[in-house]
């Protein structure tokens, strides 16, 4: 096992439409499962034109995933088969458990600027059916543990003995927004057979204790195995999204916004949307 963690794969990815004609930028998804397990999608978004998300995401159906919308700005409402109505707004958080079945919408509202991103994580088999569950995360709620050089939000998991605003029920995970400032360096201690992917929102920085490897804002980059993860900035400061989890090592049966193990589950699940009995009671 290696002491520090290097990097396995770093991608801008597709320029993309989705929903009813939302702009966004789909940095891993469909094909990269294996390699970002339990992490199944991971949809970045940055506008200052209203017309580019207006039309959002009206609504659809998702089952076996967990939906995670992270909103550094801007302002997104909410609906769902429960009832739920809400409006995240800047610097909140949204997680959503789709589990047995789920309808919802999203809906972003025109604002200056509407910069986050969406992540998919995978249900383990034995979960795939559990009882939907709609968790806001308020930007107040949401620890901010902070240093001369960094301030990390810590949305999921723990961090230097803070609790994050949240707990994932069902795959262990670590969610972090994470601010550095110029000519600083920064350390994570991981657990080594965790997955662990950043998103750059602003800035750039070497990563991997590697001279010269300067990777700037809108990359996405997947890491290896490790004990450690480093982050050393220059000239720029930097923002960035980390990720880490533990992987299922599970077969995935994946129809649009439906992830489930094996191919008779997923008929199954499009056949009771066909039926209307896709809702559990």
């Amino acid at each position: 096992m290696k002491e520090i963690r290097s990097i396995r794969k770093k991608m801008k990815g597709q320029n993309t439409t989705d929903g009813a004609g939302v702009k966004l930028v789909r940095t891993f998804g469909f094909h990269d499962t294996q390699d970002f397990d339990p992490f199944l999608l991971f949809d970045a978004f940055d506008s200052t034109n209203p017309s580019d998300y207006v039309k959002g995401f009206p609504w659809h159906p998702h089952r076996g995933i967990e939906t995670i919308t992270y909103l550094i700005e801007g302002i997104i409402e909410h609906g769902d088969s429960m009832g739920n109505t809400d409006h995240i707004l800047a610097g909140d958080c949204q997680w959503m458990t789709a589990g047995s079945g789920i309808v919802h919408q999203e809906m972003p509202k025109p604002s200056k600027r509407l910069l986050g991103a969406q992540l998919w994580l995978n249900l383990p088999a034995s979960n795939k059916m559990t009882k939907p569950k709609y968790r806001p995360i308020l930007k107040k709620d949401i620890p901010v543990v902070a240093d001369a050089n960094s301030k990390v939000h810590v949305i999921c998991g723990n961090f230097n003995n803070q609790k994050g605003a949240i707990q994932s029920d069902f795959v262990e995970t670590l969610y972090l927004d994470v601010e550095l400032v110029e000519n600083s360096e920064w350390i994570l201690e991981t657990k080594p057979d965790h997955t662990l992917f950043i998103y750059i929102v602003q800035g750039e920085a070497e990563f991997a204790d590697v001279a010269s490897n300067v990777i700037d804002e809108k990359h996405i980059i997947l890491f290896s195995e490790g004990k450690k993860f480093i982050v050393k900035t220059k000239e720029k400061k930097i923002r960035f999204l980390l990720i880490s989890g533990k992987p299922l090592k599970e077969p995935i049966a994946w129809g649009g916004p439906i992830v489930m193990n094996t191919r008779a589950e997923l008929d199954k699940a499009f056949e009771e949307l066909d039926n209307n009995t896709f809702l559990k009671k």
